[in-house]
């Protein structure tokens, strides 16, 4: 596997992650209308980054729908929360939500910096159609980032302190 190969494998696991994550965060926080509207939406950015990545992929000869299967996606969401016991503890609902945001935030992290590296290894090795996919990529996901992160700082003080 090349480098290329390894960028874009990396981020579609990291998109294909944050997708699922975002709409479990959008469903579970229902009530709170803001989070679930947004979340959602922010959701199928990262559902089409998926799909973009599968299509450039099999132009550089990875096939992202074959034996490298999206870990993450193994094991149903409302089962993976019972077997963290993330359900049967009970926690705030605001606190839930701070830390839903919190992981988010760092999925989301996580897939700007293999945008980021994936731009560059798109420059040094003359691949146009990746380095136009990370730049129209790349900026949504920093917007995803800057949601979560004024959402922390939104909640964190009404949250943190009345605990």
């Amino acid at each position: 596997m090349n480098g290329v190969q390894l960028a874009l494998l990396a981020l579609h696991r990291g998109e294909q992650r944050l997708s699922v994550e975002l709409a479990d965060v959008a469903a579970r926080h229902r009530a709170d209308h803001e989070i679930h509207h947004v979340a959602t939406d922010v959701a199928a950015w990262s559902h089409e980054h998926v799909r973009r990545l599968a299509e450039a992929s099999g132009r550089h000869g990875l096939d992202l729908d074959g034996p490298h299967g999206d870990p993450w996606n193994s094991v149903p969401s409302a089962l993976a929360n019972e077997l963290s016991g993330q359900e049967s503890r009970g926690p705030e609902p605001e606190l839930l939500l701070l830390r839903d945001l919190r992981d988010l935030h760092l999925a989301a992290a996580y897939n700007s910096l293999h945008w980021e590296m994936l731009a560059q290894v798109a420059q040094a090795s003359g691949a146009p159609d990746l380095l136009s996919l990370a730049s129209s990529c790349h900026p949504r996901t920093l917007r995803q980032m800057r949601w979560t992160n004024t959402m922390i700082k939104t909640l964190s003080p009404q949250v943190l302190s009345s605990l």
